[in-house]
């Protein structure tokens, strides 16, 4: 797995930067009531998302919460004041602060489903009732666009994907939350080109496949000989689910 620590200064260029920002706030904002005052943006990263959220919905206040120091730190330069370092399995504040919780690119990450369900958990105990959870789902599947470079791939050993839409919805339906809307936004600037996708084999972005194993090197092998080395096959297209917590 990617070091964020380590990934932070570069992330955000790697990642679609500004526009893929503002259409995944743009998404998150379109589930939230007009009435939403206090939003908790739980692995805010770099802030880059969350500064949107913020600036968005007039009057609405954000907090950025996220482990990796690297990441909180380049958040709070964004949003100084706003951001605290924890973890999603244990959020430092009270119970039913937020009138709104928004989680994008996390629930993938986890390590057990466990860590999943505790982290969906958080997000509904610091939910106000009537308050809405937001989340990404199913993000490895956004990535799959049926290009030349999937099809290199498809054979790569996988791992459990710990946020499939009905595990989270399960979960949520666990702690209290009822679904209430799913969006869908493109993550612009990250379509792939095969010399990218070698790079982020090198870089481990491939959990199943660490830097140095015989396998990734067979992988990037097959992948330096595709055409167009530098051309972005299509933008993936990620899902959003909300949840409220029945007042």
């Amino acid at each position: 797995m990617l070091d964020y620590d380590k990934e932070a200064e570069r992330y955000d260029a790697s990642r679609g930067g500004e526009p893929r920002a503002a259409a995944a706030a743009d998404a998150v904002l379109g589930l939230l009531p007009d009435a939403t005052r206090r939003l908790l943006d739980v692995a805010c990263g770099t802030g880059i998302v969350t500064r949107r959220l913020a600036a968005g919905r007039h009057g609405m206040h954000v907090t950025g919460v996220d482990l990796a120091h690297n990441m909180a730190r380049q958040a709070a330069a964004r949003m100084p004041g706003t951001v605290v370092l924890a973890d999603s399995r244990r959020l430092p504040f009270g119970d039913g602060r937020f009138d709104a919780v928004s989680s994008v690119w996390l629930l993938h990450l986890a390590r057990t489903d466990d860590d999943v369900r505790t982290t969906v958990a958080e997000c509904a105990r610091v939910l106000r009732p009537g308050g809405i959870y937001v989340t990404t789902v199913d993000k490895a599947a956004a990535h799959n666009v049926g290009s030349d470079i999937d099809a290199v791939l498809a054979s790569r050993p996988r791992r459990p994907a710990r946020d499939q839409a009905a595990l989270v919805e399960s979960y949520a339906l666990d702690h209290g939350l009822v679904p209430a809307g799913q969006a869908r936004f493109t993550g612009r600037g990250q379509g792939r080109s095969p010399r990218r996708t070698v790079a982020d084999l090198r870089r481990g972005w491939f959990v199943t496949l660490p830097p140095g194993d015989p396998l990734a090197d067979g992988f990037a092998a097959r992948l330096a000989q595709l055409p167009d080395q530098d051309r972005p096959r299509p933008d993936p297209v990620f899902s959003l689910r909300a949840f409220r917590k029945p007042g």
